[in-house]
């Protein structure tokens, strides 16, 4: 049983390890470009960055205090945006743009398209990143006059393209407009607001709305738009996000379904009928909803969490995309080994979401 107390001296010192730890597996991976690997050396992802995951990792990176390696991830970002001037501009004054025409969730690490096939049409990274750029900014105090001409790409990109149904964070149903999405592109664009002379917080307001009326069942947020399930993304859209007011009905209705539905022993689920890799508990969202549930005041639920992602290191010494002790569809888990072989380990995205945990917790040191 994870314990729910305070940590003693001991305790904590394996967690604060395990905070500096993850900085190291960050930035000893992070191309000499800026870009964070989404994981150095798993079959699938190997060369490739995503700006979903890299956002949060820079944010970890952040928070951290290395200013240094999340201004190269922000820099890497910005210099892959600009490229895109003349395709986002190309997009915008199209009539219908295909799903293949749109930018990529990833790149490669010289910021260009890659070169197999994948589920590549996302939006929230785009958002993402402006959330994260701003919070590393206002953070230490930068001015974001370093990236604007990314950001303007960004933004363009995101208030033309903002309803377009997309895949989900976890490259899934193309054909549905995703709450966790929409969530990332509102945060955004909020974060950006007072940096950009494009009328953003219209289109943000029309996001609420839209959640508002077609994104809500029982009193909690659902996975995607007219649908009844949740997902362990969901909590983003409160912390860091607040599409949804942290304190708020909805909010403590969608955390209590989350951990209901997908929350076991403080590992996290995607959701209920993930099949990758049999369905297992997810690093990245554990901290997600202990970030959530610190923010709300309930540090003995964050603590749990913190504790269990210290206890999924493996013998590396790194934290892996998901762990199997509870898997919900076992008889899948054999044919994704076949096919990409082991969990993709160490995943960075979970390194940099346990710092942005342990940061919340007040655990990390600050200087770098």
């Amino acid at each position: 049983m994870i314990s729910t107390s305070a940590p003693d001296l001991n305790e904590l010192a394996g967690l604060r390890s395990l905070a500096e730890r993850s900085h190291a597996v960050i930035t000893r991976h992070q191309d000499p470009g800026g870009a964070y690997p989404a994981a150095p050396t798993f079959s699938a992802y190997r060369g490739y960055a995503w700006l979903r995951d890299g956002s949060f990792t820079a944010e970890g990176i952040s928070r951290y205090g290395d200013v240094v390696s999340a201004g190269r991830f922000h820099d890497w970002v910005h210099g892959a945006l600009c490229r895109r001037r003349a395709q986002v501009d190309a997009l915008r004054a199209s009539d219908a743009p295909s799903n293949e025409a749109m930018l990529p969730t990833r790149f490669t690490f010289d910021g260009s398209d890659g070169s197999d096939p994948w589920w590549d049409f996302q939006t929230d990274g785009y958002g993402l990143w402006l959330w994260s750029v701003v919070a590393h900014a206002d953070r230490h105090g930068l001015s974001l006059d370093r990236w604007q001409a990314g950001i303007d790409v960004a933004v363009d990109y995101l208030v033309a393209f903002w309803d377009r149904p997309c895949y989900d964070w976890w490259e899934e149903h193309v054909e549905h407009r995703h709450v966790s999405t929409l969530g990332a592109i509102y945060g955004g664009l909020v974060a950006i607001a007072p940096y950009t002379s494009v009328p953003v917080l219209e289109v943000a307001e029309r996001i609420r709305s839209l959640v508002d009326a077609e994104g809500t069942h029982d009193g909690h947020l659902t996975k995607w738009l007219g649908s009844s399930a949740v997902d362990g993304s969901l909590p983003s859209c409160i912390v860091p996000f607040r599409l949804v007011a942290p304190g708020s009905s909805v909010a403590g209705t969608t955390l209590a379904a989350v951990v209901r539905d997908l929350d076991v022993d403080g590992g996290v689920h995607r959701f209920t009928a993930d099949v990758f890799y049999g369905g297992g508990q997810w690093i990245l969202l554990s901290a997600l909803l202990g970030w959530n549930l610190a923010a709300a005041g309930d540090t003995v639920g964050a603590w749990r969490h913190l504790r269990w992602i210290a206890d999924q290191v493996n013998d590396d010494g790194d934290l892996p995309e998901q762990v199997d002790h509870h898997l919900l569809h076992p008889d899948s888990r054999s044919e994704w080994i076949a096919r990409w072989g082991s969990v993709a380990s160490p995943l960075l995205w979970s390194h940099g979401m346990y710092l942005i945990l342990a940061d919340e917790l007040g655990i990390t040191a600050k200087d770098v």
